[in-house]
């Protein structure tokens, strides 16, 4: 019998199925969109391939553009155009205390990546400027006292924090520490760069030498100690010359004893198929695979052509000093590729 209360009729299964779809929907609509939108940007700068998401940026100013400039107003016009098409290709842009001095360094990198920036181009910067560099060679000696290091990489950093950049941090520095006995101070002064460059969100490669030099297991070591983990991964091959099929075995080996970090090989002057034992300007070499980002399931982000090819490692074997633009040895690797 009825007791004479009143029930509110029960909702439709139906009904209430319909609503959480259409909630359901709606939700994923708006994920979408928003990744849709974002896209690849919601990645942290140590996780995202930069050299996948633009094209690199060329430097207007290169030593190798001005050579074609110059050849152009002697009247070599055979010279201009191949020093020309050379300067077309991206390099690394190469930022040293000598050139950019503490207190003036910030102001440099905040130019050139605001020029990339707006021409929708990532830039390479080689940071190059630790206390008692290129120890092993001698070419490139110099560098920052041990105080002043630290503050003109962070000044470096904070310039470069608003802009999408990559760094290749200190060629020769780690592999060069124990043969130069720097190790320690090495390690503290490159791990204080790693953290200046990771917190500023800057796409990082700390310099690992190449497959030629030091043992992969031993390199490993020091990555480990200044904290590669903490940024994209590490560089080799840099103003080197061995083979890319080399540097990719020896690479992979590395990233595996590192967590498997990404990395980038210097493939600028490499194209003669095999290593010359002589590192500094040997004769008889090509210019190497162009650069390009990679996508092939390895830890190989891109082949990158670091040094400028037409920069010379120093006064041996005939060549001017490190960091010059040598006319002779641009047209001879030029005419061997």
């Amino acid at each position: 019998m009825p007791d004479g209360t009143t029930r509110a009729p029960r909702a439709l299964p139906f009904a209430a199925g319909a609503l959480v779809v259409v909630v359901v929907l709606v939700v994923v609509g708006v994920l979408v969109a928003r990744a849709q939108h974002l896209g690849p940007w919601e990645l942290g700068p140590q996780e995202r391939n930069r050299f996948a998401e633009q094209p690199q940026y060329v430097d207007p100013d290169s030593r190798t553009g001005q050579a074609a400039w110059q050849a152009e107003a002697d009247g070599r016009a055979d010279e201009a155009a191949a020093f020309a098409e050379l300067a077309q290709v991206p390099q690394g842009i190469w930022v040293t205390p000598e050139e950019r001095p503490p207190g003036a360094v910030g102001q440099y990198v905040s130019a050139v990546l605001a020029a990339a920036d707006e021409a929708g181009r990532v830039p390479l910067l080689v940071v190059y400027g630790i206390p008692d560099r290129d120890c092993t060679g001698g070419y490139s000696s110099g560098g920052l006292d041990v105080g002043s290091y630290v503050p003109w990489v962070q000044e470096i950093a904070t310039a470069a924090a608003p802009y999408a950049a990559a760094v290749v941090l200190e060629p020769d520095a780690l592999a060069s520490a124990v043969e130069c006995d720097r190790r320690q101070e090495r390690v503290d002064l490159l791990a204080r760069a790693v953290d200046a460059l990771a917190a500023a969100g800057v796409t990082t490669y700390v310099d690992g030498g190449h497959s030629g030099w030091v043992p992969a297991r031993k390199v490993a070591a020091l990555l480990r100690e200044v904290g590669v983990d903490k940024v994209r991964g590490f560089a080799t091959n840099v103003s080197n010359y061995q083979t890319d099929p080399d540097e990719v075995a020896w690479a992979e080996r590395l990233s595996g004893l590192v967590g498997g970090t990404h990395y980038v090989v210097d493939s600028g002057r490499n194209g003669a198929g095999s290593p010359p034992e002589d590192w500094c300007n040997p004769p008889g070499q090509a210019l190497g695979q162009e650069p390009g980002y990679v996508d092939d399931g390895t830890g190989l982000d891109a082949y990158l052509w670091v040094k400028p090819p037409g920069e010379s490692d120093g006064e041996c074997n005939g060549g001017p000093p490190a960091g010059e633009f040598w006319a002779q040895r641009a047209l001879e690797l030029i005419g061997a590729s």
